[in-house]
């Protein structure tokens, strides 16, 4: 057989031993389930809550917090960012209803300033409201989401243990329909490649990242990274934030739940490509050059080694199915994480093709000085 014909099959193969061995075993994904131990004194906790038309969630997700199961005193503040569907009218019915009506404030954010993202500027204004010298921890989770009662309980006491200053966990998002179990798991999996939980541990190791709607911070790390307001600016702030903290010298650290879901559920194609177009360019450092080598990349990774598997005689064939044999078993490990049956794990070449195509359209939206979309605002810096 040619060697080039060869190399159709053996790049792939070796792409596929490196993210076997060498990235931290990024594709091992196991639920963080820790019981909590009683602490001398448990800390004072500041839930700050930012919310942007969140009508079909924020009931469910505020009485989740106002249930928390937690043995010290702990505040919740819901950023009601400029909503237009009554959001702040159903969080303050869900902490009447909850007996928390004392426990949760409604906060109106101010406009949003200039070079500020929404969220971000929803966070610092909560921070301003519940934070005193008494609080010890702030506690970011986003409105769409149901906590278990126990979740604060065990991310302080993680902190407390590991002595943290940021701890994150990565929730259950939705794949109940078709298009959910297609495109939802290759989300996480790609995330957990991107960034190794293994890595984000290790101090030595450059990689930071964190998982946005659900990040315990102590305050001492947020005073000593300058406040929210240095990175204010950021479109993936959830990575940002961690990345400073752990710059700073912070420990950091970032697991998966199923006990805490997300509320949001994506019923289009649309819906589904929005959620990768609001970031996916903006991880490439809007560079045209990493568009095309991010393109390339895919190709070469998920789908070269398939072309070969359908067109090769052996020894090309056999290196092609060993490349998808990988592919397909560290997939597997994601989508039975979701209850999915292990033939899901087949489907991960066409959820690329998917995540591709929004990928450009990401850069689209950037180049037309729509990058960044969020609940009607375009949040990165318009192109040249």
């Amino acid at each position: 057989m040619p060697l080039p014909s060869i190399l159709l099959a053996a790049i792939p193969l070796a792409t596929w031993i490196y993210l076997l061995l060498a990235r931290a075993h990024f594709w091992r994904v196991r639920e963080d389930r820790l019981e909590p131990k009683p602490l001398e004194k448990w800390p004072r906790v500041a839930i700050v809550v930012p919310a942007r038309d969140e009508a079909q969630t924020i009931f469910q997700a505020a009485s989740s917090l106002a249930k928390q199961d937690y043995p010290g005193e702990f505040s919740i503040v819901v950023v009601d960012d400029h909503s237009e569907d009554g959001t702040a009218a159903l969080a303050q019915q869900a902490a009447n209803e909850s007996g928390a009506s004392q426990r949760l404030k409604i906060h109106s954010a101010a406009p949003l300033p200039r070079g500020w993202t929404g969220k971000l500027w929803a966070l610092n204004e909560g921070i301003q409201i519940v934070a005193n010298r008494s609080t010890e921890f702030f506690w970011f989770t986003d409105a769409d989401i149901e906590h278990a009662p126990d979740t604060l309980r065990q991310l302080v006491f993680r902190a407390e243990r590991e002595s943290l200053d940021l701890a994150s966990l990565m929730v259950l998002l939705q794949a109940n329909t078709f298009l959910e179990r297609l495109l939802i798991p290759p989300f996480l999996y790609f995330f957990l490649m991107l960034y190794p939980p293994r890595w984000i541990a290790d101090p030595k190791a450059r990689t930071a990242g964190a998982a946005g709607g659900c990040i315990l911070l102590r305050c001492s790390a947020i005073e000593r990274i300058g406040g929210i307001a240095s990175i204010r600016g950021e479109v993936i702030d959830d990575c940002a934030l961690a990345r400073a903290v752990k710059k700073s010298g912070g420990k950091i650290w970032m697991g998966l739940t199923r006990a805490s879901v997300s509320l949001r559920s994506y019923g289009t194609f649309a819906e589904i490509r929005d959620l990768i177009a609001r970031t996916a360019f903006t991880q490439l450092l809007y560079s045209f050059l990493l568009l095309i080598a991010t393109l390339i990349g895919l190709f070469v990774t998920y789908l070269l080694a398939w072309i070969a598997f359908f067109t090769l005689d052996d020894p090309g064939w056999l290196l092609a199915s060993t490349a998808i044999s990988i592919m397909t078993a560290t997939y597997g490990a994601t989508v039975r994480f979701y209850g999915l049956p292990w033939v899901w794990a087949l489907t991960l070449p066409v959820a690329v093709l998917f995540y591709g195509y929004a990928t450009c359209v990401s850069a689209v939206h950037y180049w037309l000085g729509r990058g960044g979309q969020w609940k009607g605002r375009a949040q990165a810096p318009r192109g040249d």
